[in-house]
């Protein structure tokens, strides 16, 4: 058994290669030993910030936590979340996800691992896109 302690781990700033506007990660589990291979961090998006565009190899499922979001899969129409709300995006499901434009938004991201890769970044999401509703 292990007890990762509130607060024992850093948060990091959401690298502004994989991210628009101003992104929180707070890690909670990661790197587990094999066989265990999932991942999960509270991720804390300030009003109109975002993800890039992205896919995850075994796919990825979302726990909405705090504030208003928004999600979108390639192709899809913009969705509202909101606390409560669970989203899961398919195996290499092209999508991106974020706060509304006027607030806040927190969830948690679990995904796994496949060959040690649990993401692939892929172009950011345009003012426009975000835009479009």
């Amino acid at each position: 058994m292990e007890i990762k302690r509130s607060g024992s781990q850093a948060s990091i700033k959401g690298p502004t290669d994989w991210f628009t506007g101003t992104v929180r990660i707070d890690p909670l589990f990661g790197q587990a030993e094999a066989p265990a291979r999932a991942t999960g961090a509270s991720v804390t998006f300030e009003p109109g910030a975002r993800t890039a565009w992205h896919t995850h190899p075994l796919g990825q499922t979302l726990i909405v936590t705090a504030g208003c979001g928004r999600v979108q899969r390639e192709g899809g129409p913009i969705e509202e979340i909101h606390p409560g709300d669970v989203v899961w995006f398919p195996a290499g499901e092209k999508h991106w996800h974020g706060a509304s434009p006027t607030t806040a938004m927190t969830h948690i991201a679990i995904q796994e691992q496949l060959d040690g890769k649990a993401v692939e970044w892929l172009e950011k999401v345009s003012d426009e896109q975000y835009d479009r509703q």
